[in-house]
């Protein structure tokens, strides 16, 4: 009998396809769920997805190695899809292909299955991925071929008394990791629609928050942020903090239009408290230890990162080039980063390293000013010359017209 892998995270895509798949190839389902800090939403799992057919359900914990492997890599290179996603789902998708790859090669399933639709992204990022790392495997996706819309999704869970979390009434579709939760579907797709408060499970509305900002201090070293506070915690436990900080005063939720990898415009709503204070804290301390020009190079790279994330291209050499980069500029990226949280904003209010490249002494107005003022002439003339004489180029030529 055929063995087939799936990628099953308990929503109702994933449930579905269960026995789906079973029908349709006569083949033993093996489920695959990872734990990357989805929290209660694997409560359950493997006996979820053994009750709904699966033979076997591997639920594996790789927080640990998302975290330092994927999310890290991803926040130093100042990843932001569009200048604004922090790419939670698209990040965890090739470390999801990696381990069904694993786990298709031990159990010898010749077939792996997700439960992505015909005109997302995440299809493209595992396929992609699979292929990368074994071109000998199948890849199938139930939901891009069975052609049923949420709610008959649905009648046919019910038909066949398959628990899922999804209703009519209620037919949002979300994923969840640790860097954060995408929202999608329902009254979401109408981009002039507020989104209703209730989407909102990691953040506070503004409207409820504490009336007194909180303030905290972000420690980095060599790129890493290693502490909260003064308290050092693991990676995996500092993010989980700083997701409960932020949200508890409404920061995170970002409300977009973006461009899907399949040509189409989405609306999509996020919430990601860690992500958007840690890039804040990460971005302003390397704009503290770097050159200029090297940070100007650097944030150029940026976008081309987050597009090879959003657009499934983990696994290539580009990423890697890229990341050898922006290890070579962490080196310098150790000092702390002061943030106020209020109201919904995160603000920057205070940077500091041994590092730094500012000097107090070059740029203070007051005295003790070193800045050689007196340089300044000589500079500006120089600096100034080719505008003079591009001038003057084209002051003559005006004048003989």
């Amino acid at each position: 009998m055929e063995r087939i892998v799936l990628a099953y995270s308990g929503g109702l895509d994933t449930s579905v396809a269960i026995p789906w798949l079973a029908e349709k190839y006569q083949a033993e389902v093996v489920a695959v769920t990872l734990d990357l800090g989805q929290g209660k939403e694997l409560d359950d799992v493997r006996e979820r997805a053994m009750a709904v057919g699966a033979v076997r359900c591997h639920v594996l914990d790789v927080r640990k190695e998302f975290a330092e492997k994927y999310v890290l890599p991803a926040l130093q290179a100042g990843a932001l899809y569009e200048g604004q996603y922090p790419l939670a789902t698209a990040l965890g998708r090739p470390l999801i292909a990696k381990r069904l790859v694993e786990v298709a090669e031990m159990e010898s399933a010749g077939t792996i299955a997700h439960g992505c639709t015909g005109k997302g992204n995440d299809q493209v990022r595992i396929d992609v991925s699979v292929r990368a790392l074994n071109s000998r495997i199948k890849v199938v996706g139930p939901a891009r071929e069975w052609g049923m819309s949420r709610p008959a999704e649905i009648a046919y869970a019910q038909e066949r008394n398959i628990p899922v979390p999804a209703t009519v009434d209620s037919p949002y579709s979300t994923d969840s990791n640790l860097w954060g939760k995408s929202i999608e579907c329902g009254v979401l797709e109408d981009p002039w629609t507020e989104p209703p408060e209730d989407v909102y499970t990691l953040t506070k509305s503004p409207t409820t928050t504490p009336g007194t900002p909180a303030y905290v201090v972000i420690e980095f070293d060599r790129g890493v942020p290693t502490a909260i506070n003064g308290v050092a915690m693991p990676l995996v436990e500092l993010v989980s903090s700083v997701e409960t900080i932020s949200g508890a005063h409404g920061v995170g939720r970002i409300d977009m239009v973006e461009n899907r990898l399949v040509g189409i415009k989405s609306r999509e709503i996020y919430e990601a408290p860690a992500a958007v204070v840690l890039h804040q804290a990460h971005r302003e301390l390397e704009s503290l230890v770097i050159p200029r020009d090297l940070e100007r190079l650097k944030a150029s790279l940026s976008p081309v990162y987050a597009d090879l994330v959003y657009n499934g291209l983990w696994f290539t050499p580009t990423r890697q080039a890229i990341d050898a980069l922006v290890a070579d500029v962490q080196r310098y990226v150790t000092g702390s980063v002061r943030l106020k949280l209020f109201k919904g904003k995160s603000q920057v209010v205070g940077r500091e390293s041994a590092n730094a490249l500012y000097k107090e002494a070059l740029a203070t107005y007051d005295e003790g000013d070193q800045f050689d003022h007196s340089a300044a002439e000589g500079f500006i003339k120089i600096w100034g010359l080719p505008v003079e004489m591009a001038a003057e180029k084209s002051l003559s030529s005006i004048s003989n017209d």
